[in-house]
């Protein structure tokens, strides 16, 4: 195993939350305010960067609007390496707040898939689900998907079958008064954008569930869920979800509570090139863990944790052996945290 931090020269602005709302607009957040800031910190600085890409490149077009790399006034000439391509833009029904969180790409590189959270006429915030052209930007179709409560619901994660058929979004979603928020995964048809099927995953603890990501297997019959769910008496938990990528089944459960019974947030989940394994990491009071399940069942294989670090996301290496996590240390000074781990 080995560590590498790598000083950053300036915190980026605090997020706009930690985890998403409640429904009816309450702002109460899952993580204790040290894990929650740490957490805040990593997602600002990629969400204030494709901001400012999309505002400097889009300022002044039409909203939905293709643009030209001379109109974009990058200085390239088109075709040229970082010239801009297509600036698309998308304007919920709400004409209010719009924000994505989650880009992928289609395995035959056609189709850009795009998923975050958008203003609803009077459902507040909404997934919404783009598809585009990733050739032109032209948009091919718009999926929103507003949950039971009719309150707020954020997509956080996009992930694209390998064969390529199904684009699935997750994320947190309002179940009314008697669930609170829960996660709630949806599977589209990727040449229409129709429904294929949901599926929601309410904890034990029947409070704030907040999916955070979603992974398919190589071979395209899974998917995986993670993120932070209500226990019954130990604060927040990682909960991974495993799903029939077919039907949306759910096939088997699996939580972890960290040895503090304080606030445990997965953030990133992962699969083996095999499909064997999965991997999920995040922040568990007072540092963080990573977690390899068995994919098949969901039986643990391997913890390892750290102190003073919060995670923030997993990668494998192609070949399988290694498992990579990223995030930030301190206690004082935030910095790089990057660890390797034999993954088997």
């Amino acid at each position: 195993m080995w560590v590498r931090d790598r000083r950053l020269t300036a915190l980026p602005p605090r997020a706009r939350r930690g985890f998403p709302a409640t429904g009816a607009g309450e702002g109460k957040a899952l993580m204790s305010g040290n894990v929650t800031r740490g957490l805040c910190a990593l997602a600002a600085g990629t969400a204030l960067a494709a901001f400012t890409l999309v505002t400097a490149g889009a300022a002044g077009a039409a909203p939905g609007a293709a643009r030209s790399p001379a109109a974009a006034g990058t200085g390239r000439p088109a075709g040229a390496p970082g010239s801009q391509l297509w600036v698309r833009l998308y304007n919920g029904p709400g004409n209010s707040f719009d924000a994505a969180s989650s880009v992928a790409v289609s395995p035959g590189r056609s189709r850009v898939f795009v998923t975050g959270e958008s203003q609803g006429t009077r459902s507040g915030l909404d997934y919404a689900t783009v598809a585009y052209s990733a050739v032109t930007g032209a948009r091919l179709w718009a999926a929103r998907y507003n949950g039971p409560g009719n309150g707020n619901d954020a997509a956080s994660s996009v992930a694209v079958r390998p064969g390529g058929a199904t684009v699935y979004v997750t994320g947190t979603s309002y179940g009314g008064a008697a669930t609170g928020d829960d996660y709630a995964t949806v599977a589209y048809k990727t040449s229409t954008g129709a429904r294929l099927w949901v599926q929601r995953y309410n904890g034990p603890g029947n409070g704030n569930d907040a999916a955070s990501s979603v992974a398919v297997s190589p071979g395209g019959s899974r998917v995986f869920v993670t993120g932070a769910s209500q226990g019954t008496r130990s604060g927040p938990d990682y909960a991974t979800v495993a799903y029939s990528a077919a039907t949306g089944a759910r096939l088997w459960v699996t939580r972890y509570n960290g040895p503090a019974n304080g606030d445990d947030a997965a953030r990133s989940v992962a699969v083996s090139p095999s499909g064997s394994t999965v991997y999920v990491t995040g922040s568990s009071y007072p540092g963080s863990a990573t977690l390899a399940y068995s994919a098949a069942t969901g039986a643990q294989l391997w913890l390892a944790r750290h102190n003073d670090m919060l995670l923030a996301a997993v990668a494998v290496s192609p070949g399988g052996s290694r498992v990579y996590v990223t995030g930030l240390t301190g206690p004082f000074h935030y910095d790089y945290a990057t660890v390797a781990y034999s993954a088997r």
